[in-house]
C-alpha cells in the first residue's frame, strides 16, 4: 500500500521587517507572556519629554547664553546637568516604598510650609519676586517643593479620611484650611500662578475622593471670587489682565512679551521654520527657554510640533490617572489618590503654561513640566514621575501575589 502525502497549502503571509519591528514595539509596551515590573509607557513618555526639552532648551537659549556669558551652550550644559540629577532622583525614588512617604506626609507638609515662610525672611529676589532660597551656589524654589509635599499630604489625608470627606463637612474643610495657609504664604512672595495650580489640584482631588457636589461648587465659586479680588487689589495683576485682553495697545511695554510670543506662533504656521531657525529667540522674546519655551516650539516646529507636545503631555497624564484608578480598584488608596494628584497637577500646569504662551491665559510664571529650563521644576517633576512608577510597581507586585502568572493588569 502506497502512502499518499498531501501537502497543505500555507495561506499565511510572511511578516515584513516593518511589521516585525512594529509588533516588537507593541510587545515591549504590553508583553503577552509576563507582566512588566513598571509602566513602560509612562517611563517612555517621561524620557521623551526630557529629551525633547533638552533639544528645545538648547535651541532657544543659544542667543541669550551668548549675550550673558559668552558661551552659547551655557544654559544647555546646565540643563543637561539638571537632567542627569533628575534621573538620579527618579531612580532613587523608585527605591523608596510609597508607604514611607505616606507615614511622613505630615512632616513633609510642615517642612513645605516652613520653606515657604523662610522664603519671606531670607529669600532671594529675582525680577521683583522673592521666591528663591539661596544656599551657597545652590538656589531652589520652595514653591515647587511645597506643591509636591502638599499632594503627598492630600493623598495621605484622603486615604485615611475618605469617609469623613464624603459624609462630614469638617472632613472637607480641614485640607482647605491648610490650603489657605499655603496660599497666603505664596501670595506674599508673590506667586499667583502656583496658588492657582495648588488650589485647582486640591479641589480636584477632593472631588475625586467623593466630596458632595454642593461643597465642590461652593469652594469653586469661593476660589473664583477670591481670584477676582486678588486681581483687583493688586495693580500689577490688573495690568497683566488688561494686557492679556488687549496686548496690541502697548506692544513695546506691558504687552511686549505676549506680542512677541504671538508673533512666534504666527510665524511657525503648520510645519514650522525648522529646528534652530527661530527669529523671536534672537533677543526679541524674553524667557524664551523657560516660561515661553512653547513659543519657540511653535515657531520652529509649527502646529505639528505643538500638537505633538500636547499629545505627549496628555498621554502622560492619562497614564497617571489610569494608575490611580487601578490602585483604587485594588484598595491601594494612598497610591491611587497620589497618582490622581500628580496627574492633575501636571495637566493644570501644562495647560497654564501653554495657555500663557499662546495668549489664551494671562501671563503667569509657570514652567512646562519636564520640558522647560529650570533645575527645581525639572527635579521635582522627575521625582513625581518616580513616585508614579513606584506606585504602579507596588500595585503590580500586589497583583502578582493574588493572580496567576500572565494575568491581566
Amino acid at each position: 500500500m502506497s502512502t499518499v502525502r498531501e501537502e497543505q497549502l500555507n495561506l499565511e503571509i510572511p511578516a515584513t521587517a516593518a511589521d516585525s519591528r512594529w509588533q516588537k514595539l507593541i510587545n515591549w509596551f504590553q508583553p503577552k507572556t509576563s507582566q512588566p515590573l513598571y509602566d513602560r509607557m509612562l517611563f517612555t513618555l517621561a524620557m521623551a519629554l526630557l529629551a525633547f526639552g533638552f533639544v528645545m532648551v538648547t535651541s532657544a537659549s543659544l542667543p541669550t547664553a551668548e549675550r550673558l556669558t559668552g558661551n552659547p551652550f551655557h544654559f544647555a550644559i546646565r540643563h543637561g546637568i539638571y537632567i542627569v540629577i533628575s534621573l538620579a532622583v527618579m531612580l532613587a525614588t523608585l527605591r523608596v516604598p510609597s508607604n514611607s512617604w505616606n507615614q511622613q506626609s505630615g512632616k513633609l507638609l510642615l517642612l513645605g510650609l516652613i520653606m515657604l515662610l523662610m522664603v519671606l525672611v531670607i529669600g532671594h529676589e529675582v525680577n521683583g519676586s522673592q521666591r528663591w532660597i539661596k544656599v551657597g551656589p545652590i538656589t531652589f524654589q520652595a514653591a515647587e517643593v511645597a506643591k509636591l509635599f502638599f499632594c503627598i499630604y492630600m493623598a495621605s489625608y484622603l486615604s485615611r479620611r475618605e469617609d469623613e470627606v464624603r459624609e462630614a463637612t469638617k472632613g472637607f474643610i480641614k485640607p482647605l484650611a491648610l490650603l489657605f495657609i499655603a496660599a497666603v504664604l505664596l501670595l506674599m512672595q508673590p506667586d499667583f500662578g502656583t496658588v492657582v495650580v495648588l488650589s485647582a489640584t486640591t479641589v480636584a482631588m477632593l472631588f475625586l475622593a467623593g466630596a458632595r457636589l454642593w461643597q465642590f461648587f461652593a469652594v469653586f465659586i469661593t476660589c473664583v471670587l477670591a481670584l477676582i479680588l486678588l486681581i483687583i487689589v493688586e495693580p500689577y495683576r490688573m495690568q497683566r489682565l488688561l494686557t492679556f485682553l488687549e496686548p496690541e495697545k502697548d506692544p513695546f511695554g506691558a504687552g511686549y512679551q505676549l506680542m512677541q510670543s504671538l508673533i512666534a506662533f504666527g510665524q511657525g504656521q503648520f510645519s514650522g521654520a525648522g529646528l534652530g531657525n527661530s527669529i523671536q529667540k534672537l533677543q526679541y522674546l524674553p524667557e524664551a527657554h523657560t516660561d515661553f519655551i512653547m513659543a519657540v516650539v511653535a515657531e520652529e516646529l509649527g502646529f505639528l510640533g505643538v500638537l505633538a507636545v500636547i499629545a505627549t503631555v496628555l498621554m502622560l497624564v492619562w497614564r497617571a490617572l489610569i494608575i490611580g484608578r487601578r490602585c483604587l480598584m485594588q484598595e491601594q488608596r494612598y497610591g491611587g489618590y497620589l497618582a490622581y494628584g500628580i496627574g492633575i497637577w501636571f495637566s493644570i500646569q501644562a495647560f497654564v503654561n501653554i495657555g500663557v504662551a499662546s495668549g489664551a491665559l494671562p501671563t503667569k510664571g509657570l514652567t512646562l513640566p519636564l520640558v522647560s529650563y529650570g533645575g527645581n521644576s525639572l527635579i521635582i517633576s522627575a521625582l513625581a514621575v518616580g513616585l508614579l512608577l513606584r506606585i504602579d510597581h507596588e500595585r503590580r507586585m500586589l497583583g502578582r501575589k493574588v493572580a496567576p502568572r500572565g494575568g491581566a493588569e
